[in-house]
């Protein structure tokens, strides 16, 4: 059930973050593979939505966050700095996320729908999380504080809610090196309950490209490195949008 190694707090030390670093650029993708519009959106738009003042980034700190979570997106912001890691922003609509999506694709969406996980308006209760990117290593890191409405099992956050911020998580790393995907397949071992109202780390990366196929990783462990609460493999499609026309 437990693994021996480093955990995750040691992992993001700045000499551990060379290592993985080296490892993961051996990974990457064919010498003629080029990131689609899309992707850069993915982590280019923070620029873009934040001078205009719209749409509302809910990944930024607000009053429901603990200190914990603060401390922890303080860290990532300090880590951005030298771009190492860029802090992703988070809309309620997919749309917001990428405006350019539907001139891409020639298709109609609406805005009356929101994301999952930024489905409820008062601060707190359901799923606060900030996600941070590293490029190099094709990995996304998420903080998460999991709220009062997630409950599964009394005072800890249903296993459904984990699988969704894993799933997002590691879709983010997906879309990062793909472009449009969809997950064909998720398999998650949970090791320890998540408390409501704790933080947690989702560490996902991209662990290889086989054509369309995306193959992904992750874990979930707590603040300070010492409790795994799950951990998974994921496989994403890149889908032909000119399949869907």
């Amino acid at each position: 059930m437990w693994k021996s190694g480093v955990t995750l707090a040691r992992a993001l030390r700045p000499r551990s973050a060379l290592r993985l670093g080296s490892k993961a650029s051996s990974w990457g993708a064919p010498a003629t593979f080029k990131p689609a519009a899309a992707c850069h959106l993915l982590w280019s738009s923070e620029t873009q939505f934040s001078q205009s003042g719209q749409p509302k980034d809910y990944a930024l700190p607000n009053a429901s966050w603990s200190q914990g979570m603060l401390n922890l997106y303080n860290e990532f912001v300090e880590k951005s700095k030298d771009g190492t890691w860029k802090r992703i922003p988070s809309y309620r609509h997919s749309l917001d996320h990428i405006p350019d999506l539907m001139k891409l694709e020639g298709e109609k969406m609406s805005k009356d729908t929101r994301l999952f996980l930024r489905s409820l308006d008062e601060e707190g209760l359901g799923f606060e999380y900030v996600m941070f990117l590293n490029p190099s290593e094709k990995r996304m890191v998420t903080v998460y504080q999991p709220g009062p409405y997630l409950e599964g099992h009394p005072g800890f956050a249903h296993g459904g809610s984990t699988a969704a911020i894993i799933d997002s998580t590691i879709g983010g790393c997906a879309i990062f090196v793909a472009g449009r995907v969809m997950t064909a397949n998720l398999s998650i071992d949970f090791k320890n309950p998540i408390p409501l109202g704790s933080v947690v780390l989702v560490d996902g990366k991209v662990n290889r490209m086989e054509g369309r196929k995306v193959f992904l990783s992750c874990q979930v462990w707590s603040a300070d490195g010492q409790t795994l609460h799950a951990e998974a493999t994921a496989l994403f499609i890149q889908l032909d949008s000119l399949s869907r026309r």
